[in-house]
């Protein structure tokens, strides 16, 4: 644990950092952004240089077949520096709801579409710098409706999995990204559990507003 931090017991007590400056270090949007800012502590001590990174938000779906398999993909990915596992997955463009930028990714990289999405959550990639942050959906009744066509530089093996498969490649190590394991993960519980999702919303609706049907489950989205 950091000096910096203090466990304190009690949530109530807890209080949020302040920036009271930041400085541009590296600029290289829009794939990032590092930030050198200086931060006052709850209890008044200054942090200076605190080093803080923007990059863009991902979605990432973990899409199902109407007899139950996963769409993934297998390809080389640089971050690991290695082949692996991988789900449809990209960045929502500045302005793109998650939704739509899943619904775009799940095409795009696949030539598959969904009838069912469900929001499996949102998490920040990294809690002390940023890094953006993930938007994880489960689409279900995914069928295939054209060729892949990502664009990508890598080269992209699209192939269905069971999905306690591709939960068993997830432990095993065959999947090499955190954000794909956490959203095969909130899949497995997802089916098990049943939340709840949109029916039938095809990729050029326009999303009005979140609705939490319940307090400890993720949100679905009203459409017109």
């Amino acid at each position: 644990m950091d000096d910096q931090e203090e466990i304190i017991t009690d949530a109530a007590t807890l209080r949020e950092w302040k920036t009271l400056s930041r400085a541009a270090i590296v600029d290289r949007r829009p794939w990032l952004h590092l930030w050198a800012e200086e931060i006052e502590l709850p209890d008044g001590r200054i942090i200076p240089g605190f080093n803080t990174i923007e990059m863009p938000d991902v979605a990432v779906i973990v899409a199902l077949t109407p007899d139950g398999q996963v769409v993934t993909e297998r390809s080389y990915k640089h971050g690991a520096q290695r082949v692996c596992l991988s789900l449809p997955a990209g960045y929502v463009e500045s302005g793109e709801d998650s939704l739509v930028a899943a619904q775009r990714e799940l095409r795009e990289e696949t030539g598959y579409v969904a009838d069912e999405w469900v929001s499996l959550g949102q998490f920040v990639n990294d809690g002390n710098r940023g890094c953006g942050t993930s938007h994880l959906f489960l689409a279900r009744g995914a069928h295939q409706v054209a060729m892949p066509d990502a664009g990508d530089l890598e080269e992209i093996e699209v192939s269905l999995m069971p999905l306690d498969t591709v939960l068993h490649a997830a432990r095993t190590g065959d999947v090499a990204i955190l954000t794909i394991a956490a959203a095969i993960g909130f899949a497995v519980i997802a089916e098990r559990d049943g939340w709840s999702a949109i029916l039938n919303v095809p990729s050029d609706e326009v999303i009005e507003h979140v609705v939490y049907s319940h307090p400890c489950k993720p949100p679905f989205w009203s459409v017109h």
